[in-house]
Parts: structure tokens; C-alpha cells; sequence
């Protein structure tokens, strides 16, 4: 309780985090400027079933944190922002200039930013085309969310295609400014934010959908299972592979420098969760494969839940766990880094054996990563197949993705508001955090020094 007062005793914390409770505030505003047409209470009927297009519509709606489910202002959330920093993330790896950029500092950083948002405006053309001619076309005919006739007119597809990028881009501002003047990562806050407004109504329709006989056994597993699962993450997003690094001593006249001892910190889920990103994005093409061909086959033969569903995602997040591990972990550049300071791995010859004894160790870490991501992401399958009247969206809620995103935001947004107390030597949220501090501070007097 103490460290949560100290939050507003310092007046630049006070006023960041009140920043960002305003921005965040104004961003779910948003939520409540409905495209024009578009009838909310059919939308979200339709969401709940899993018919036509609604397999692909609640991945991607499960990923924005219930964004596009809303059918309003931002309906697209920053997903097309996140998807131009992925690409320029892959881009920075495989395009020696774009490399070079970046190796230049916050000036290189600042350019590849800016590129960033360019590309961002096609992309929320591209994925708001998607939108309209995928699942919300089927919804507008099959459920009339929208009237047909409206919805076939040119002029009202270009405005709500001009309404959704124009939505985007406001998102993807009350993000940055969240990163510069507030607490943590805006675009991460942005989508926890979205995730976390839609506990209420899943707790309810969780409460309502449970035989009323088993209703109380029912939740209390549900809620028992739940805590499992952030444990599990938590402890996995937390999870280390120190490796020890000795520096070499030198000598320089009489002293003796260097020889310290520290640690290479190799993160268990290295890949965050990106790798389950790129495998639910692949599977918004069946879906699309039906809408340009105008059959349901690709939809039936990846049915939500199916054996080839589950065998594919697992396949496809093991492979993207190590092609994102690749992209971001370089065992040849971190041990040339540590040759040239003079820095080695005790019992191995710096250079090209420290390089692949690294790899090696990345290897074995990545393996356990994306075992546990698998077993994350198909959670919510299992869920929706043995708990009765289950909609598979609110299984996608209680397991899997959603609780990934949360848990990992809350853990940097603690780390980043343990820094700023520390820094003025206060104590932090944690058990740990702040203890040097906390010591040094309340020492006794008469203590030896």
C-alpha cells in the first residue's frame, strides 16, 4: 500500500500516470461512435456464433482486443499499425540499409517511425477492404446488420473505409503520446485496455451460460484453471537461461581491472507473442479463400477447433518461434560483442565456439517457449469443447492470446514504474523491487558502514 502512495507523492509520476488514465479514457470513447448503418446488437449476435465468416472475424477480433467486434470509429484498433511494425521489424533483419538506419540511434529510430506510420495507412485500406468483403459483408446479408442496399452502394464503402483509417490513425496518436508522456508502451496499454473492457460482459455471459445445477462447481473451476494459467505465464514471461560471462582482469600499473562476473540473460518465451500473431493471421486465408471463390470448402476443412486446426496452429507457431527467435537473437554478433570487450564464456574459447555454444543453448530455450505458446494458444479450444454453452469467443478470452497480452503488458508496466521509483529512491511494487534502495534508506544508525 505504501508503494502505491508513493506513485503520487512524486509530481512527474502523478502527472504521467494521469495522462495515460486520460488517454486510455479517451480511446474508449471511441468504442461508443458506431459506423453509420451498422446494428450493434446483431453485430454481436452474429459474433457469438460460430457461422460463415465469424471463425476468422473473432481471431481477429480477439487480437485487437475486441476492436473490430464494436464495428465503430476504431473498429481497426492499431492493428494495422502493429502489422507495418512487424513487417519493418522483418525489414530492418533482411535489408542491409534499413539495418545500417538503425544502428544509427534515436535519429535512424526516428525514420524508421515515421516510415512506420506511411505504411500504416495502406494497410488499414487493405485490411478494412477485408473487412467489408469478408465477414461483415456475410454478416450484412445473413444477419442484416446492415441494410443491403446501403451496404451495396460504393460511396458508403469508401467512407467507411476512409471513417476506419481515419480511426487508426487517431489510436495510433494517443498511443505515442502515451509512450512520451505516460507510463509503459502505448500500443501495448491500447490493447490491454480492449482486452480488459471486455471481462464484464464475458463474466456475465459466463454466468448465464452455465448449467444453473453446476453453475457454482462450474465457476469455481473456471476461475481455479484461470489463476493456473497466469501463474504459468507469468512464470514462463519471467523465466531465465542466465548464461555466466567472466571479463578478463588487466593489469594497469599496480591495479588490477576487470574480472567481474555477470550474467546473459536468454528469455524463455524469447518471441513474446508475435509467433501466435503470425499463425492466427494465416488463418484469416481460409476465409478469404472462400470469399474470392464463393464457397465455404477452405472455412470447413479449417474448422475452428478441428483436428487439422489444432495440428496446423501448433506446426505453425513452433516454426515462427524459431523464425522470430532467428531474426531477434544473434549468437555470432553477441559473441564477437563480448570478444571484443574482452568478455568470454568460462570453459569455451571466445569467438566461433562461444557463437554456437549460445545457439545451441537459444535452441533448447526456444523449444520450451514455443511448447508453452502452443499449449497457450489451443487452450481456448479446449475450453469451448468441454465446458457446455461455451461461445468460442469467451473461450478465446478466458485462455490463450488474450490473457498472453495482458499478463506480459502489466509485468513491463510494474518493471517501468518500479524504474521511475527507484530512480528517486523510493520503494517499489514488488517484494524485491526497491530493496537496495529501501536498505540503504533505513539502516540503523548505529550500523557498521
Amino acid at each position: 500500500m505504501r508503494s502505491f502512495v508513493n506513485l503520487f507523492r512524486v509530481p512527474e509520476i502523478r502527472n504521467k500516470i494521469l495522462m495515460t488514465i486520460g488517454l486510455l479514457m479517451a480511446y474508449r470513447v471511441g468504442f461508443h461512435i458506431f459506423l453509420p448503418g451498422v446494428d450493434h446488437a446483431k453485430l454481436m449476435s452474429y459474433l457469438d456464433q460460430d457461422e460463415g465468416g465469424g471463425f476468422a472475424f473473432g481471431i481477429m477480433n480477439a487480437l485487437s482486443g475486441g476492436a473490430i467486434g464494436s464495428c465503430s470509429l476504431f473498429t481497426l484498433g492499431v492493428m494495422p499499425y502493429i502489422s507495418a511494425s512487424i513487417i519493418f521489424s522483418l525489414l530492418v533483419k533482411v535489408v542491409p540499409q534499413l539495418e545500417a538506419l538503425s544502428k544509427e540511434g534515436q535519429a535512424g529510430q526516428k525514420i524508421i517511425n515515421r516510415w512506420t506510420r506511411y505504411a500504416t495507412v495502406p494497410l488499414c485500406l487493405i485490411q478494412g477492404a477485408f473487412l467489408l468483403n469478408g465477414p461483415l459483408a456475410d454478416a450484412a446479408y445473413t444477419w442484416e446488420v446492415i441494410d443491403p442496399d446501403l451496404f451495396a452502394s460504393v460511396f458508403y464503402k469508401l467512407f467507411v473505409l476512409l471513417t476506419l483509417t481515419t480511426g487508426t490513425l487517431m489510436v495510433m496518436w494517443i498511443g505515442e503520446q502515451i509512450t512520451e508522456y505516460g507510463v509503459g508502451n502505448g500500443v501495448s496499454l491500447i490493447i490491454m485496455a480492449g482486452i480488459l473492457s471486455q471481462m464484464p460482459s464475458m463474466l456475465l455471459g459466463l454466468l448465464n451460460s452455465v448449467d444453473p445445477g453446476e453453475g457454482v462447481q462450474s465457476i469455481v473451476t473456471l476461475l481455479v484453471l484461470y489463476m493456473l494459467i497466469v501463474l504459468g505465464i507469468v512464470f514462463v514471461t519471467k523465466g531465465q537461461r542466465r548464461i555466466p560471462i567472466q571479463q578478463g582482469k588487466q593489469m594497469r600499473g599496480r591495479r588490477v581491472y576487470g574480472g567481474q562476473r555477470h550474467y546473459l540473460p536468454l528469455k524463455v518465451n524469447q518471441a513474446g507473442v508475435m509467433p501466435i500473431i503470425f499463425a492466427s493471421f494465416l488463418f484469416v486465408v481460409p476465409a478469404l479463400l472462400d470469399t474470392i471463390t464463393g464457397t465455404s470448402f477452405f472455412s470447413r476443412a479449417m474448422a475452428w477447433g478441428g483436428f487439422w486446426y489444432v495440428l496446423i496452429y501448433s506446426i505453425l507457431i513452433f516454426v515462427f518461434s524459431f523464425f522470430w527467435t532467428a531474426l531477434m537473437f544473434q549468437p555470432k554478433e553477441i559473441a564477437d560483442n563480448l570478444k571484443e570487450y574482452g568478455g568470454f564464456v568460462p570453459g569455451l574459447r571466445p569467438g566461433a565456439r562461444t557463437a554456437e555454444f549460445l545457439e545451441q543453448v537459444m535452441f533448447r530455450v526456444t523449444l520450451a517457449g514455443a511448447t508453452f505458446l502452443a499449449v497457450i494458444a489451443v487452450l481456448p479450444q479446449i475450453l469451448s469443447s468441454n465446458v457446455p454453452n461455451m461461445p468460442p469467443a469467451m473461450a478465446m478470452f478466458l485462455g490463450g492470446t488474450s490473457v498472453l497480452i495482458v499478463v506480459g503488458v502489466l509485468l513491463d508496466l510494474i518493471d517501468k514504474v518500479n524504474s521511475m521509483l527507484l530512480m528517486r529512491r523510493y520503494e517499489g511494487l514488488g517484494d524485491n523491487a526497491g530493496a537496495g534502495w529501501a536498505r540503504r534508506g533505513s539502516k540503523p544508525r548505529g550500523a557498521a558502514r
